[in-house]
Parts: structure tokens; sequence; C-alpha cells
């Protein structure tokens, strides 16, 4: 069974950092789509930034770029979220999902919102305040 465990929320202050973990397992996919998501209660679950296991392209929201980083340790299946400049909007619960990568672009990936994963981990909170 393919798992996803996710590990590394918390509270912070607004300007504060966090890494977030998601360990993952089981998955025999040749071609990959894997990323990060987050939702806030009464809201659509978002993609934050996404990594292709084709040329490791990654996409980023427009509203996280320059201070997220997705990236994946291939060793370990450990992917990873760095946040840095933690602002108060980006309080959510973080999530993060692996799919069958078919060769969209990542922007096209997210566009679709969840619809390409197929496997989620069961969340992690982070309140920034």
């Amino acid at each position: 069974d393919v798992q996803l465990v996710e590990s590394g929320g918390g509270s912070v202050q607004a300007g504060g950092s966090l890494r977030l973990s998601c360990a993952i397992s089981g998955y025999t996919y040749s071609s990959y789509c894997m990323g990060w998501f987050r939702q806030v209660p009464g809201k659509k679950r978002e993609a934050v930034g996404l990594i292709s296991s084709k040329r490791r392209s990654t996409w980023y929201a427009d509203s996280v770029k320059g201070r997220f980083s997705i990236s994946q340790d291939n060793a370990n299946d450990i992917l990873d979220l760095q946040m840095i400049s933690l602002e108060p909007e980006d309080t959510a619960m973080y999530y993060c999902a692996l799919g069958e990568f078919f060769g969209a672009s990542l922007a096209t990936v997210a566009a679709r919102g969840t619809r390409d994963f197929d496997h989620w981990g069961q969340g992690t909170q982070v309140t920034v305040s």
C-alpha cells in the first residue's frame, strides 16, 4: 500500500520558518508528481508546490513563490517543503500528495486541483500568528 506520512507542522510567529516533511512509501509509478497542498475550513484544497519525476520540474503558487521551496530526497523517499517568511495567510492544514504523471505541465496539474493525485497524507497543521 502507498503511504504518505507528514511531519513538521506547528505554530510560528509571522516571519518565521518551518520545514514540512513527507515520508512516502509503497509506490511503483515510474513517472510521478508529488506535491504539497493546503486547505482552510470552507475552502478548496489548493496546490502550493509541485515536483515531477521528469527533470525534477517544480511549480509554486504565486502566493508562496520566493518563500516556499519543494524538494525530494530520492534516497529516502522524503518530500520536503521549506517555508520561510511565513505569513498569517499561510495558516492551513498542509497535505502531501502523490499521483502518476503523464507529462502535462505542472501549471496544468495545479489548475486541475486535486484531480491528478490518488494518494494523500493525513495532514499537518501550520499556524502563523
